[in-house]
Order: structure tokens, then sequence, then C-alpha cells
């Protein structure tokens, strides 16, 4: 049909790609710091202290027990 004297015409190949996929494990690392936290809160404590006095009481010379004045004066 062509006769003897065509050359042949050769186009650019065309390329088919199939992809395959492999998984590959990374490491990713995340750090978590534990904060313990100790909250120092004042609360008063009420403490009574008791004291115990021992009181002497004179009552002094009582030369007349019907006067009524003071009678805790030592002098009259």
């Amino acid at each position: 049909m062509y006769g003897a004297q065509c050359r042949p015409i050769c186009c650019p190949p065309q390329y088919i790609v199939q992809d395959y996929y492999t998984q590959r494990l990374v490491p990713v690392i995340h750090p978590i710091v534990n904060i313990r936290r100790q909250n120092i809160v004042d609360v008063p404590q009420h403490i009574y202290q008791q004291t115990t006095r021992n009181v002497v009481v004179d009552r002094g010379f009582q030369a007349n027990p019907g006067y009524v004045g003071n009678r805790n004066r030592l002098f009259f």
C-alpha cells in the first residue's frame, strides 16, 4: 500500500504508572509531664490558753462587825 520508501513514525512512549503503597511506621513521641501541685491554704486554728491564779483576800482586822464602811482597811 505505502511503498517501500516510507519510514515508520515513532511516537513518544506513553507511561502507565501503577502506584503501590507500603506502610512504614514512624514513631511520633508525645511527651506528657504530670505535675502534682501542693497548694498551701492558711486555716486559722483557735487555741485558748487557760491560766489559774490564786488570789488571797485579806479582810484585815474587823474590830466592829456592824460597821458598814470599807472592811478591808487595816487602819481606821
